[in-house]
């Protein structure tokens, strides 16, 4: 099937025996499960039968929500969990349990990875080292020096929507025996499956573009063979798991993801466009401009005409009060901490996702006071344009 048919059908429609089949999986609000027997659950518990005892070990909604994801991601198998930083701890923490305790990630990163890598692995004896992703060849010499036990990167970085040549990465990764996890997010399987492209793991927030709504805190970790039971075997000991009610919502909202990732696409396009000519901004980022810095990169990994829903750009001559004033005269875009929803968002990286990074890293990395990163929406590309320049005209 593809991807429309696969997030509309899969997953769902299970035989439960003595019941009618439901259209759609029910929220099985239950902490556990019994049997007639005794040894049906002793059978459970061992692997011998597939069933469900205990809900932190598995739960039929999230079991639905998972087979769905890893239908679309191309995986083995998928586990659903809290949020999407829980999906990226447990993730990593799988992949180096029998590996180097050493990360060699990418410079550019969500803030708050930056921060799981320093504040949480680094006191319990892992380092790391971090390396431009963009370019091979620093990859390569950092790979050979460091000899990492997990490569981590993202699809589309944020926030400067850069993305890395993930299918000759792995294949390096692979080369040593390290592990490439990839934070699917801005991409979504819509655009890029990276176990596909010879990652092992690929993770995502399912807060974001997956669930689409902004009424759901989660994440996704979708596995090769060699991963998923490591990951498996830790959840069931930490317990990060996905409520039930929310795995519902979750699997809701994936059912019309790709129509409105098409629409966020397009928009994003044209949003790109329209900000590249406008005489109040001074850069835009975007996968889809032709002078974009991985144009090559990006015409080969991703589909043809489909760059994603991000697009940031910088406010000629704007200081952070002139970016907060900017914020403040947005009429219908959304000036909130998160992306993925229905509505367009606007954030300020340097107060938001990548306000703990310190100020000159920050310029380093290319992401000044004067950066806006938006998730475009599926509202009327006319409306969101209009917000944009009313807001724009007094910078």
């Amino acid at each position: 099937m593809k991807i429309h048919s696969k997030a509309v059908h899969s997953g769902d429609r299970k035989r439960v025996a003595g019941t009618p089949i439901p259209v759609t999986t029910p929220i099985y609000a239950a902490a556990s499960f019994f049997y007639d027997e005794l040894e049906s659950i002793d059978k459970v518990f061992a692997k011998e039968m597939h069933g469900y005892a205990y809900s932190r070990y598995d739960n039929p909604t999230n079991a639905a929500l998972e087979e769905l994801v890893t239908h679309l991601e191309g995986a083995l198998g998928t586990l659903a969990t809290a949020s999407g930083m829980s999906a990226l701890q447990i993730a990593i923490t799988a992949a180096l349990a029998d590996r180097r305790k050493h990360v060699l990630a990418a410079n550019a990163l969500y803030g708050a990875t930056v921060k799981l890598l320093q504040q949480v692995f680094e006191p319990f004896g892992t380092t790391n080292a971090f390396v431009d992703i963009c370019d091979l060849d620093a990859v390569a010499k950092a790979i050979a020096a460091e000899k990492p036990g997990v490569i981590l990167m993202e699809t589309i970085s944020n926030p400067l929507l850069r993305i890395g040549q993930i299918d000759k990465i792995a294949a390096m990764a692979r080369e040593v025996g390290a592990c490439l996890i990839v934070d699917n997010t801005f991409a979504t399987p819509a655009l890029v499956r990276p176990i596909e492209l010879g990652a092992h793991i690929s993770l995502s927030s399912a807060t974001k573009f997956l669930s689409g709504h902004g009424d759901v805190i989660g994440g996704l970790v979708s596995c090769d063979e060699e991963h998923f039971e490591p990951v498996r075997a830790l959840s069931r000991i930490y317990g990060p798991i996905l409520g039930p009610f929310e795995c519902y919502l979750t699997m809701r909202g994936i059912k019309t993801f790709p129509l409105r990732f098409e629409r966020q696409n397009r928009n994003a396009a044209a949003v790109a466009a329209h900000l590249s000519h406008h005489p109040k901004v001074n850069s835009v980022y975007f996968p889809g401009l032709e002078n974009h810095p991985d144009r090559e990169t990006t015409s080969r990994l991703l589909p043809e005409g489909q760059f994603g829903a991000m697009v940031s750009f910088e406010i000629t001559g704007a200081d952070k009060a002139g970016v907060f004033a900017f914020f403040d005269r947005l009429k219908m875009i959304v000036p909130a901490t998160s992306l993925g929803d229905v509505h367009t968002i606007a954030l300020y990286p340097a107060i938001a996702s990548h306000r703990d990074i310190p100020p000159k890293q920050r310029a380093r990395l290319g992401i000044h006071d004067n950066l806006v990163r938006l998730s475009v929406g599926i509202e009327d590309i006319e409306d969101i344009l209009a917000d944009l320049d009313q807001a724009l005209a007094q910078s």
